[in-house]
Formats: C-alpha cells, structure tokens, sequence
C-alpha cells in the first residue's frame, strides 16, 4: 500500500491560520492519533511516497509507514514545540527509533525544517529520488513486496514493531495528555496570533 498526498505536498500539518477547533479537544486528538494506529496495525506494509512538505502531522503520518520514499523536493519538520505544542502521531516514541535519542530531541526542540537527503542521512527515509519518479519508485517497491508471500511479509512487519513498538500505546497517550495541556495554553494563543498576523 502507497500513502502519498495529492497536490503541492505530502501533508502540511496543522494550519496556524485556523483557530483551535471547537468540540471535545481529546476526540479531536485521538482521532488524528488514529492515523498512526492504522497505519501500523495494518497488516500489510505501508510505503509514504513524500513530496513537498511533510511537517508537524505530515511528517508525523511519513515515519510512521513502514518505508518512506521521498522526493528531492520534500521537506521535514517538527515544529510543535516552537508553536508550543506537542507531538500528537506517536513522534515521541518513533522519531527516537529512526534517528537517536539526541538528534530526536533536536529535530523537536529547534523544530529544523530539512530536506530529503538530509532526512535520507538521518534515517528518516529509506530512498530518495526525483519528483517525476516518485510515485513510480514506491508502486515499483510496493509491487515488490506485493509478489512476495503476504502472509510472511504481515508476520515481518508485525516481528519488527512489536520488537519496537512496546510502548507505543503509553507514547501516544502520554502525547494526548501533553497536547490537551499545550493546545489551550496562552503560549499557543499567542505563538498562533503571531503567525496569523505575519500572513
């Protein structure tokens, strides 16, 4: 299975421009937490084709497939913490995973926007190729995977992260709880008005 974006970017993440929605704010949470939970519960692998951005959610939906194809044009970012909010797609628990302990804090805390092969070099994406073959690259991987037997590619897929995963569930809890705290903070308010006032 291929996850890409349709248009100008992969995902853009959370537009600043809106005001914070109304309505059960944890439901609003879980429910964009529920993308990564589909994404790996799925038995079948999943393959993030990325082009243009893939910030805050964006980039959060791309490491959380199983492989990540970008284009030379695409662009990595965390910036939540600099918005004063938190993680919400499990980052907390798989951005470590991919690129260290060290440089995970450093991608959140600096929120560095950055491109593909710096992302390649970080272990954030397993390839990068050109804008024109993107698509093509991850259907010729995804039909790689789909000739193989499906049930050992599920069984693969499911040794990995439950070798990885042991704490996913506590992560994206724990990032429910640090979002409910950040989102409704007069450090977001204001962070959000900035934003909206450089637009």
């Amino acid at each position: 299975m291929v996850l890409a974006g349709n248009g100008r970017a992969f995902c853009a993440g959370h537009d600043l421009k809106e005001p914070t929605p109304d309505g059960d704010p944890r439901a609003r949470l879980e429910r964009l937490q529920e993308v990564t939970r589909m994404v790996r519960d799925l038995p079948q692998p999943i393959i993030a084709a990325v082009h243009g951005y893939a910030i805050g959610a964006g980039a959060e939906f791309a490491i959380g497939c199983d492989l990540v194809v970008a284009a030379e044009d695409a662009l990595f970012q965390f910036p939540e913490a600099g918005l004063g909010l938190s993680v919400t797609g499990a980052a907390s628990r798989l951005l470590p995973l991919l690129v260290g302990p060290l440089k995970a804090k450093e991608l959140l805390l600096f929120g560095h926007r950055i491109d593909a092969a710096h992302a390649g070099r970080l272990g954030l994406v397993n390839t990068v190729t050109s804008s024109d073959t993107l698509l093509a690259t991850a259907q010729q991987w995804a039909a790689r995977i789909a000739a193989q037997p499906p049930s050992a590619q599920a069984l693969a897929k499911r040794a990995v992260d439950a070798g990885v995963d042991g704490t996913l569930s506590a992560s994206l809890e724990l990032e429910v709880s640090h979002a409910m705290i950040t989102e409704y903070s007069p450090a977001y308010e204001a962070s959000a008005r900035a934003f909206r006032g450089r637009q």
